[in-house]
């Protein structure tokens, strides 16, 4: 989301060549390609592998299709572009509230023109990253890791595996994976499940981790041994591959979990009408994405939105994804009846899941980059939380509000950034974790300004440079993410240097206790257990009451 700015503005960049020092080819079938070996690193690179044929023409909005055999040899040495992009909504009030007889009005604020791109749609690939030379003898932990971005942005450049291995000491493989966004990855509605393929974002990622389970073997990864990982929307998507299936995918595609800023935003049945159809001074996802790209009048707007022409489609993605109540997420995931059978709170709180070790992580301040102090300075509480939550009834809105009007929280901003934290981010974290039965850790990244995403640069430096530089710090709190990876384990250490103290696991109960990852005044390493604030699980457990009666 806003908080990857480096990583979200990527797709911008021109295709990035890597430079290696010794070629190392691995045979899919399918095609061979070409990696290379970095004797300084000792790191083997490859960047830009096929997972899936191009969802262009007839493929646009179904699930992936098997890549198609290329002759020869693919030097796999060119970072790949990112999906086609576009950004978070811009309106000062939520349009849904009046479709749904809640509320009146839309009103756009002003603000800079989102601009459009032409990236390709060709962008399914991924990369892998290999500790030392292709050995398929060894068979080393794999971490998948997917990106955030609100499911309508970001990409896998500035995110590289290769520093995964490093933070890991070696001896891990690295896979991270381009997937489709916004209307085109999760354009939701009836003639999508009639016609298409729902949650084709989502789709995308399994398709990745299949190809994981079929082909990592073969540069020494262990299929085995393979931990998912993901931030805000990645994390949000390692979540709907946890309920995917009701919690019992098969055969299995993944064996631990890891999320940082877990992102569960409001999700709707496919066809509910949010994502169906609005009157027509609604702007939003199907109704509106066929209006904008010529498509109403047609007998079949399924078939006209197929045959659109690329270009057309991004821009009235960009529109599409840019309208709805300010730094919301318009795409995001729908229950699909296939995929996801039923909302994610309900086969959360039933406990069965697809992994039964796992580690979550909040940042202490989750909601502060979503809140646009422009226009909450006129707002109510109310009025804040009537436009996040459209489907709350006048008395869910101000059951939510009194929770809020605390001497802890002064001004209708400071409300709101609670609110949009703790029932997106914080709160689907510790449902998850009150109801999981497995082996579960909680963590919690304070280092100022504990924003949203600004964990980020202590994973992939490449990003950009951490709030924190310091490699006591660095060794241990990114080394507690490559131990589960590695060992399953966090106090595992994988690295030198590392001072986390014994990390217990999360039980079940008011508080839990979990790992601050902090700095002291004089910048010094302040990483100490902690009990999880009680008020906060008291008014988390008022979020999941709300999300489990909420009308969809």
């Amino acid at each position: 989301m806003r908080a990857h700015l480096g990583a979200l503005a990527s797709f911008l960049i021109a295709a990035l060549a890597v430079r290696g020092d010794s070629p190392q080819i691995v045979d899919l079938a399918y095609a061979r390609y070409q990696g290379n070996f970095n004797t300084t690193s000792n790191i083997t690179d490859f960047f830009g592998i096929r997972y899936a044929a191009p969802p262009t023409g007839k493929n646009r909005f179904q699930a992936p299709q098997p890549p198609q055999f290329q002759a020869g040899v693919q030097v796999a040495n060119v970072h790949p572009v990112g999906c086609p992009q576009a950004g978070e909504a811009d309106l000062n009030t939520n349009p849904f509230r009046s479709v749904l007889g809640t509320g009146s009005g839309v009103s756009k604020r002003s603000g800079p023109k989102r601009q459009s791109n032409t990236e390709i749609e060709d962008c399914l690939f991924l990369n892998v990253h290999v500790s030392g030379k292709i050995n398929p003898a060894v068979r080393m932990p794999v971490v998948f890791w997917i990106h955030g971005g609100g499911y309508v942005s970001g990409s896998t450049v500035g995110m590289d595996g290769a520093d995964l291995i490093n933070e890991a000491g070696g001896g891990i493989v690295a896979v991270e994976v381009e997937y489709r966004l916004g209307i085109f990855g999760f354009l939701p509605g009836a003639e999508i499940k009639k016609n298409g393929a729902l949650n084709a974002g989502l789709l995308d990622q399994q398709a990745a981790l299949q190809w994981v389970q079929k082909f990592i073997h073969l540069f020494g990864g262990d299929p085995n041994q393979v931990t998912i990982w993901g931030e805000s929307a990645g994390a949000g998507s390692v979540l709907q591959h946890l309920v995917a299936h009701g919690g019992n995918t098969q055969p299995p595609l993944f064996h631990r979990a890891m999320t940082s800023s877990t992102f569960l935003p409001n999700q709707y049945n496919f066809d509910d009408k949010v994502p169906e159809v609005l009157p027509i001074r609604i702007i939003f996802v199907f109704s509106e994405t066929a209006k904008l790209a010529g498509c109403s009048d047609s007998k079949d707007a399924f078939a006209c939105l197929v045959a659109a022409d690329a270009s057309l489609l991004q821009t009235v993605n960009t529109k599409v994804c840019g309208n709805g109540f300010s730094d919301t997420f318009i795409t995001v995931p729908v229950i699909d009846n296939e995929l996801i059978v039923e909302r994610p709170i309900e086969t959360i709180l039933k406990g069965k899941l697809n992994t039964d070790t796992i580690l979550m992580v909040t940042n202490s301040n989750e909601g502060f980059i979503f809140i646009n102090s422009n226009f909450t300075s006129e707002m109510t509480v109310e009025q804040y939380v009537a436009d996040l939550m459209p489907t709350f009834s006048n008395a869910q809105v101000q059951r939510v509000a009194n929770l809020y009007k605390t001497a802890e929280f002064a001004t209708v901003f400071d409300q709101a950034d609670a609110i949009m934290g703790e029932s997106i981010f914080v709160c689907p974290t510790y449902t998850l974790l009150n109801s999981f039965k497995g082996t579960a850790r909680k963590g919690l990244f304070a280092v100022p300004p504990g924003t949203h995403g600004s964990d980020v640069n202590f994973y992939f430096p490449g990003v950009g440079a951490p709030d924190f530089v310091n490699p006591v710090f660095d060794a241990s709190f990114a080394g507690a993410f490559t131990a589960m990876v590695k060992f399953g384990d966090p106090n595992v250490h994988p690295v030198k240097n590392v001072i986390t103290p014994e990390w217990p696991e999360f039980k079940t109960g008011n508080p839990g206790v979990e790992m601050s990852f902090n700095r002291t005044e004089n910048l010094q390493p302040d990483i100490h257990l902690i009990t999880t604030d009680p008020k906060v699980l008291a008014r988390c457990e008022v979020w999941k009451e709300l999300a489990s009666v909420i009308p969809q």
